[in-house]
């Protein structure tokens, strides 16, 4: 087992999940809300990269995060290093592979609210981020922790997006999927097989908790 990409691969999807979640309940509580004309475009390329192939996504961040534009000559100065064939890199990719699994929910489960609540609130006098705060996310919490599981067993699970970003450099860059890949090509197919069920478990184990946590929520309000 290859324990350096294991502790690489949870890291990185802890850190996209986070991060995911802090911009991702003000995305989508403004998805859930506005009436804005060009919410539709905003919807449109969150959802985008569910349809882009992984590689083609990959691809683009690769140029945006690379030396020869203004987006990242910026970021270099910023993090001190190229994001391109870097873990802020792959995070970076994550965070944008992975935001519709974190949107979609979120908006989805603020819209399922009684509308008649937040015009109380706001009667009351909150303002929208408190309104946010104390009744869309507590009564949307089982949307939260669906897309928290999305989000990090998504990220779990990347090949593609970050194999294009950030290559295979041991320690740095490479993930559990990206190990099994390299089995393959050695064929150690045995070791291979023991990564695969590794990350098969991972997702299981979270998928498991979460229906759990739906399913005693379900049986409380019954």
């Amino acid at each position: 087992m290859d324990l350096q990409a294991l502790w690489l691969t949870l890291r990185l999807a802890a850190t996209t999940t986070l991060l995911l979640l802090a911009l991702g309940i003000p995305l989508a509580y403004w998805l859930a809300s506005t009436q804005a004309r060009w919410r539709p475009l905003i919807e449109a390329l969150t959802t985008l990269p569910i349809l882009l192939p992984p590689t083609v996504l990959g691809f683009y961040l690769l140029v945006l995060l690379g030396p020869h534009t203004g987006f990242g000559r910026f970021a270099t100065r910023l993090f001190g290093h190229p994001l391109a064939f870097s873990f802020s890199g792959l995070v970076v990719g994550s965070v944008i592979y992975s935001l519709p699994f974190a949107a979609q929910p979120l908006a989805a489960g603020f819209r399922a609210v009684d509308a008649a609540l937040i015009e109380q609130a706001r009667l009351l006098g909150a303002s929208r981020w408190r309104t946010l705060r104390s009744v869309l996310l507590p009564l949307s919490m089982h949307s939260v922790v669906a897309a928290a599981a999305l989000c990090f067993t998504h990220t779990v699970g990347e090949f593609g997006v970050v194999l294009m970003i950030g290559g295979d450099i041991p320690g740095a860059t490479r993930t559990l999927s990206i190990a099994i890949y390299d089995q393959v090509q050695d064929f150690s197919y045995a070791a291979a097989n023991r990564t695969a069920l590794l990350l098969v478990s991972i997702s299981a184990i979270a998928l498991v908790l979460l229906y759990s946590r739906r399913s005693r929520e379900g049986s409380a309000r019954g």
